[in-house]
């Protein structure tokens, strides 16, 4: 893994290294906050803008919801990297985003875990209505991403009504895995990106792409970045073919540039 993603960064080097000259003293300094899904393939993806740029990237990771509410209380930043529209819409409607820089980036597929010394009590959705299955972990739907899609994949497969008592709400998606490491659920939907952090789970099916839930990671340069190229140059870097190529071999569903949010 780390061999092809060491490829990839040459590549992306050669690719972009000439387009942009080193930022000035007045742009030398960026703040990203972003989905903790993102975490791993943005962390390499920073530590490249910052050689090619140099401009120094902090990333602040953690849930959408908490992320857009730091937003909205004032905490700075100036690049948001959302797990769904709805948390991008939130620090939006605050005015918070320039909106021409609003686009969608990545996907994500939701998938079913289950402890590894339970595996073959689950392997489809209908499963789920079981009494084998007691407990299932989704984030919080109310404000967790995976847990708005978990329940929309779920209503939309006619099974909600049937599950809904045995579903334990979390803060975020890692406290799902944890749940069911730990075995004190049967079942969990974390994203299939999440699997690399798996131990004692084992995925049993996943959710289709195709149909419901659409799964979009938006990105905005936000309105205190005003002015500042290393925003914007952050934000487009997320788009180059193989900048992005190393979210794919993450495990992310890279979307065609050109999508920008609709309004």
């Amino acid at each position: 893994m780390m061999l092809r993603l060491t490829t990839l960064v040459a590549a992306a080097l050669l690719l972009v290294g000439c387009a942009e000259s080193r930022s000035d003293s007045a742009d030398d300094y960026l703040l990203v906050s972003a989905a903790v899904s993102l975490s791993g393939p943005l962390e390499i993806v920073a530590g490249e803008f910052e050689q090619m740029f140099g401009t120094r990237v902090e990333l602040n990771f953690a849930g959408s919801n908490t992320l857009a509410t730091q937003l909205i209380a004032g905490v700075e930043a100036d690049v948001f990297l959302s797990a769904d529209e709805r948390q991008m819409t939130r620090v939006e409607t605050a005015g918070l985003v320039e909106a021409s820089t609003r686009t969608d980036l990545f996907s994500n597929q939701l998938v079913v875990v289950v402890p590894t010394d339970r595996m073959g009590v689950v392997s489809n959705v209908s499963d789920l209505s079981t009494s084998r299955v007691g407990r299932i972990a989704i984030g919080d739907p109310d404000a967790v991403p995976a847990g708005v899609y978990a329940r929309r994949y779920l209503q939309f497969a006619g099974v909600w009504e049937s599950v809904r008592s045995k579903v334990v709400l979390t803060r975020d998606v890692r406290a799902v895995l944890a749940a069911v490491e730990t075995g004190n659920v049967d079942a969990g939907f974390v994203y299939r990106t999440d699997l690399a952090l798996v131990d004692r789970a084992t995925m049993v099916f996943a959710v289709p792409t195709v149909g419901r839930p659409e799964i979009r990671y938006p990105g905005a340069v936000l309105t205190l970045a005003r002015g500042r190229p290393a925003a914007r140059r952050f934000l487009d870097f997320l788009g180059e073919p193989v900048t992005r190529r190393i979210f794919e071999t993450a495990g992310f569903i890279v979307l065609a540039r050109g999508t920008d949010h609709a309004r």
